[in-house]
């Protein structure tokens, strides 16, 4: 049986009460990761990639700096403990299980032993983040003659200019690809264990999606504020959003959360920051949105119906769906990506919100 998420239709036409927002409508495909086993045709998070056999392997020559906060995670030791963690759902953990997780995530004592600041000097190995077929993405734009895009990371924060891993960028066409590279190198530990992502098929679906409010003109947002033009919607509008309805439309019928290219972006972390292509300083477009969740508890109207019931809580209580990737983004940011709409082969630009 196809397995599909459908996201339900908005609680109201928000242009047939603010004409004004229909001509700032986008597309934007939302990806829903589903974790699976996907194989180098597939589009994909945290996938094998289809990467040339006589092709060197993408490095990051650093720094690679790490401050001790918390332990650095050999890539075996964190899938082993995600294994016996997505085991033990539903029950305890066994006498052997406690004692595995115990010797990859001892306790932790105060104080810290001084750590290394720079713990590989040396280039380490990117690791698969995503990978999108054109067939597969009907918002992804990709430059002539190719029909991939492939997005690899350093698992390491890259301070003083980022705080998140670093995103490197490839596109090819598919057809080229005649022989792949079957054991890609990988970096011998992540700095933090939501840099490392769970495998997942994707399960695309085109929406749209309209401005969030911090994009949006001054008058518009005067406009969203008054009480009286919501009225006629009626109950369509969430009561708890009564005195703020400029809220209710931020959350529930602008910009989607959750892994998606293309659309619009949201702002949080901080005002909107434009965005200009660093070689020819065109206005860059969003790419991709990599998020620490599929949803939040302020925006779950846009739960897929296929997730909303039942939902089985994993450790911690949050439903499993919501973070399929296993990553985390800062302290539960997104990272967004842009890229230049005169050339895609232009340097990208990313941030954290």
């Amino acid at each position: 049986m196809k397995i599909t998420r459908t996201t339900p239709p908005r609680p109201l036409d928000v242009t047939a009460l603010f004409p004004q927002l229909a001509p700032l409508a986008r597309t934007a495909t939302r990806l829903h990761p589903v974790p699976a086993s996907p194989s180098p045709r597939h589009s994909s998070v945290g996938g094998p990639l289809l990467w040339p056999a006589d092709e060197p392997w993408p490095h990051c020559e650093g720094p690679h700096e790490w401050y001790g906060t918390d332990p650095l995670m050999p890539l075996a030791d964190l899938r082993l403990l995600r294994r016996i963690r997505a085991a033990a759902q539903g029950r305890d953990f066994t006498p052997q299980e406690r004692e595995t997780l115990a010797r990859i995530e001892p306790p932790s004592t105060y104080p810290r032993p001084k750590p290394s600041l720079r713990p590989y000097d040396g280039s380490i190995a990117l690791l698969p983040l995503a990978q999108l077929y054109t067939r597969d993405i009907p918002d992804l734009r990709t430059p002539a003659g190719t029909d991939l895009l492939q997005v690899l990371w350093c698992p390491f924060d890259h301070p003083p200019k980022s705080y998140m891993p670093r995103t490197v960028l490839f596109w090819r066409s598919a057809a080229e690809v005649t022989s792949v590279l079957a054991a890609p190198p990988e970096p011998p530990a992540v700095q933090y264990q939501g840099y490392l992502p769970e495998p997942c098929l994707l399960l695309p679906e085109q929406i749209t999606e309209y401005p969030h409010p911090s994009d949006l003109s001054p008058d518009i947002l005067s406009l969203l504020d008054d009480r009286g033009r919501w009225e006629s919607a009626g109950d369509a509008v969430d009561s708890r959003y009564a005195s703020y309805p400029a809220e209710f439309y931020g959350i529930n019928l602008s910009v989607a959360p959750g892994w998606k290219v293309g659309g619009w972006v949201s702002w949080g972390l901080t005002d909107p920051i434009p965005q200009s292509c660093p070689t020819c300083d065109t206005e860059m477009n969003p790419l991709l949105t990599i998020p620490s969740h599929e949803w939040g508890s302020s925006d779950r109207s846009w739960i897929p119906y296929e997730l909303q019931e039942p939902m089985i809580p994993a450790r911690g209580g949050e439903p499993r769906p919501a973070q399929p990737a296993a990553i985390q983004i800062g302290r539960g940011y997104k990272q967004q990506l842009y890229v230049c709409p005169a050339s895609p082969e232009h340097p990208h630009t990313e941030l954290m919100q």
